[in-house]
């Protein structure tokens, strides 16, 4: 295969135009991958890419090449399968057959961790009798994941290489509920080599994890299918096995259909049932099948509850020559049910899929998905590539690139309608935390920088039905959306932070209407806060009495995170308020943020840091406050610790060019005392009463300190280490230039997922791929300074020179800087959408005034220089 991608791009792209649809499809296969982060064979057991698209659930493809975490039926599946087991879990082999010499079957998978060996039964994990390549590693730019697998014995090498479109602006073509697959074998002998990869898999649609049933050993087993049905299929250029079931209950949230295909137009044989399985004779019947010819002879059927299916495809593959097999695993299961049909329970309401809404079954998903996938895979090449030569440093690649994993795993789904559901992550068979709530989803930027009409759906489900008629938001959403507000708590964080995400929003899209359809919803959000006995009940700038927030507990007395949060709130609202003319509230805005900002600079800010102070909830007037030296300490506080994410709302607000919300030197001086607190180079000595992700000689951001003393019971988390804390810190350090201290702490965070220990795809905190894991994305902003406005057509960069990557939800593409004597020279160029500008300025350079009524269009590049 050529090494220069766009020339075989385009190769392919013509041929498709060209010659009739089932030969140009047959002929597609994946072009050149970049790479950004290498694994060698001792750091493989963890990893697990998820494959698959936006609120379609995934399978992942792991560190060896076994596809692991089944994931597609509308419930998390870590640690375990929810399908078959054992030797029975699907996998990929090849049968390589010599002109001359003896034939050799395998997997294709790299060989087992000796910390795997150990297991009561002898069945220590899946695949777990078959031939293994003894030689693995792991090369990854997310969403491309590719294996390379290798034996002395074998006279091929093989590269596993797997993704599914990810294109910011496309939400669509970022959820197709599919899994791509091309197995690169190349041939190292000095003579021809008969090659044939084949795919298995059972017919496990019924079986979801969650209903369990003991088999003739005793042993605990998934159950749910029943007589599933297995056929091959033909047509539109794909052929290869459709899975369904007549005899599932069709309203289960485990029904529905899958599909595993190819696009090889030559060379295809496929059985669609093995025998019965006693003993485990399937298998056994399977592995002697293909490893006599290479091919499959399809069996009578078999009245079996989950068939055993198998699809291959052989080649001749000359000396020193390389062949593709491709395959593609789609699915469609419609049933997904409201947020509390993660636990045990079957009676759940429906809500369904919007994905389902595309597709009537897998079939479908491929042969639409098949003809549109050389452009999907070179529009998320174009995104990745541009976004690898950036400078940006390649930890902060690494973070903000490995973490998009989470949008799409089990943590997010999409409602019919089109509206993004978040829970705030899965645990290994059910959700954690559920409602898409505010004050965990505020952390994160990913999703509005990148996809601004699903972070849009979010901000009409928060505003229009979690928000009753007083402004009192409940920051869990209960489904379906006609029970949104059956959920009665409100959050002082969440709901502030709800403000400034829709003013970025607001911001980003440009759009008067967007603004104009909900500002009555935002300014009641906002007067919520000034109601008899609410958190700033006496209107003086500051949140004072009880603040639920996102450390599980209730804040009472004013605390930075709050502060910080609420100020913000208080100038994006000044801001929208002008825009709607509405002088009143824009000067009541203003002169809140004015007292609220002096207040806390002068009573929370103890010369290093900001603190709480605490008040009594007994005896607290939230009309007529003052501090009380004589306070009756509640339990959960924070007191006169050192919090880690005490400047979140400041972070925000440098996110959207809202300024300091305090002193400037206060703020620079408390990140550095965050590093000199908080910062463990070792938790091997330290004590944690709680959760632990952090561990031994490993190094990372503590929740709390207390330079001077500890509370006795401080709030619950307080000695944990949560990576979207971590990297709220780190992204403030980068605003302020601590460039250094940031650097550290995202390079000690990513040292922790090394695939070994941790999936370099799966940052967890109450849950797997945890939402604020996502604000990892926020240091390419911090880094890059950029920053766009399409209400006012500006945009704006850093001044060091420079290639950068930027995203505003709908448009993306580059920007280079460049200096010559006292000019700076600018570059901007559109790779997708369509950009509106005006004005560019380059910070502390100057800023130059572009045509009235610019837009620059997708492939276009404008240059100007700044003085």
């Amino acid at each position: 295969m050529k090494n220069d991608f766009f020339p075989q791009s385009i190769y392919w792209l013509v041929s498709c135009l060209i010659l009739t649809t089932p030969p140009c499809l047959a002929q597609w296969q994946p072009a050149q991958w970049p790479v950004l982060k290498h694994y060698d064979k001792d750091h493989l057991r963890q990893i697990a890419l998820p494959l698959g698209g936006i609120g379609t659930g995934t399978v992942s493809l792991g560190g060896r090449g076994e596809l692991r975490d089944w994931e597609i039926m509308n419930k998390p599946a870590k640690g375990f399968s929810t399908v078959t087991v054992g030797n029975n879990a699907p996998f990929f082999a090849i049968n390589v057959r010599p002109k001359t010499g003896v034939p050799m079957t395998k997997a294709l998978i790299g060989p087992l961790d000796p910390a795997e060996y150990l297991h009561y039964e002898g069945r220590p994990a899946n695949q777990h009798g078959f031939p293994r390549f003894r030689e693995a590693s792991f090369d990854a730019a997310y969403p491309f994941g590719q294996v390379s697998l290798s034996d002395a014995k074998m006279p091929v090498t093989v590269k596993i290489k797997g993704f599914n479109p990810f294109i910011p602006g496309d939400a669509d073509g970022s959820g197709i509920p599919i899994a791509v697959l091309a197995y690169e074998v190349t041939n190292t002998s000095n003579e021809p080599q008969t090659v044939s990869v084949c795919g298995s898999m059972r017919n496990y649609i019924g079986k979801d994890g969650s209903r369990y049933d003991k088999d003739w050993k005793g042993d605990i087993v998934p159950k749910g299918a029943k007589k599933n049905v297995n056929v091959y299929k033909t047509g539109n250029g794909v052929q290869g096995i459709y899975m369904y079931s007549d005899s599932v209950n069709r309203q289960e949230a485990a029904w529905g259909t899958m599909a595993l295909t190819t696009n090889s137009a030559t060379g295809v044989s496929y059985r669609t049932s093995s025998r019965s399985n006693d003993w485990e004779n399937a298998m056994l019947d399977f592995w002697d099948d293909f490893s006599a010819d290479g091919t499959l002879t399809e069996k009578s059927k078999l009245v079996d509850d989950d068939p055993l299916a198998s699809l291959a495809v052989q080649k001749v593959i000359a000396p020193g020559q390389t062949q593709t097999f491709s395959f593609f695993i789609t699915w469609n299961f419609p049933n997904r049910g409201a947020w509390t049909s993660f636990s045990t329970k079957q009676d759940q309401e429906t809500i369904g899929n919007y994905y389902s809404t595309q597709y009537t079954d897998a079939w479908d998903v491929i042969t639409k998905t098949l003809p549109r996938l050389p452009a999907l895979e070179q529009k998320t090449l174009q995104f990745v590539n541009a976004f690898l030569r950036s400078d940006y440093p390649d930890v902060i690649k690494e973070a903000a690139l490995f973490n998009l994993a989470t949008l799409r795993s089990q943590t997010v789904f999409r409602i019919p309608s089109g509206h993004l559901m978040g829970w705030e992550g899965v645990f290994d068979e059910f959700g954690s935390c559920f409602g898409s709530c505010t004050h965990v989803w505020n952390y994160e930027q990913a999703t509005a920088f990148l996809f601004a009409d699903l972070s849009q759906s979010m901000r009409d489900i928060e505003f229009n039905y979690a928000t009753n008629d007083i402004g009192k938001m409940s920051f869990r959403v209960m489904l379906p959306l006609s029970k949104a507000q059956e959920w009665t708590g409100a959050a002082a964080d969440g709901q502030m932070g709800t403000i400034l995400k829709f003013y970025r929003d607001w911001q980003l899209s440009g759009n008067p209407e967007f603004l104009k359809k909900n500002w009555g919803q935002v300014k009641k959000v906002l007067n919520y806060t000034w109601i008899k006995g609410g958190w700033d009940g006496n209107q003086d700038g500051v949140m004072e009495g009880r603040q639920h927030n996102t450390m599980d507990v209730d804040y009472f007395g004013p605390n930075p995170q709050m502060s910080f949060w609420y100020l913000g709130a208080l100038k994006a609202a000044s801001e929208m308020a002008v825009a709607m003319n509405d002088k009143a509230l824009a000067r009541k805005c203003d002169d809140l943020f004015k007292k609220g900002s002096a207040w806390v600079d002068q009573h929370l800010f103890n010369g290093t840091y900001y603190e709480q102070k605490i008040t009594d909830p007994k005896t607290f007037d939230f009309l007529n406050w003052e501090q009380d030296s004589t306070v009756n300490v509640p339990d959960y506080q924070l007191g006169k610790g050192c919090l880690v994410d005490q400047l979140v709302g400041q972070m925000m607000a440098h996110s959207l060019g809202l300024g300091y919300l305090a002193d400037r030197s206060h703020i620079q001086t408390t990140l550095q005392s965050i590093m000199k607190y908080n910062y463990l180079d070792s938790f091997a000595d330290h004590f944690n009463n709680m959760r632990s992700y952090v561990l031994g000689d490993e190094s990372g951001l503590l929740m709390a300190s207390w330079p001077k003393g500890r509370l006795k019971v401080p709030f619950p988390y307080f000695a944990e280490s949560m990576t979207g804390f971590e990297y709220c810190a780190a992204v403030g350090m980068l605003y302020e230039g601590q460039t250094e201290n940031a650097l550290k702490c995202l390079t000690s965070i990513r040292n922790r997922f090394d695939g070994r220990k941790r999936n370099p795809f799966n940052e967890p905190e109450c849950g797997y791929h945890y939402a604020r894991s996502m604000t990892s994305w926020n240091a390419v902003l911090a880094w890059s300074g950029f920053r766009y406005s399409g209400v006012t057509e500006t945009m704006s960069i850093t001044s060091k020179p420079g290639t950068y990557f930027w995203s505003n939800g709908s448009a993306w593409g580059t920007c280079s800087v460049s200096r010559m004597n006292s000019t700076t020279n600018v570059s901007v160029s559109v790779l997708s959408g369509k950009l509106r500008l005006r004005r560019f300025t380059v910070q502390d350079a100057g800023t130059h005034q572009l045509a009235k009524n610019q837009e620059i269009t997708e492939g276009k590049t404008v240059e100007f220089a700044v003085k």
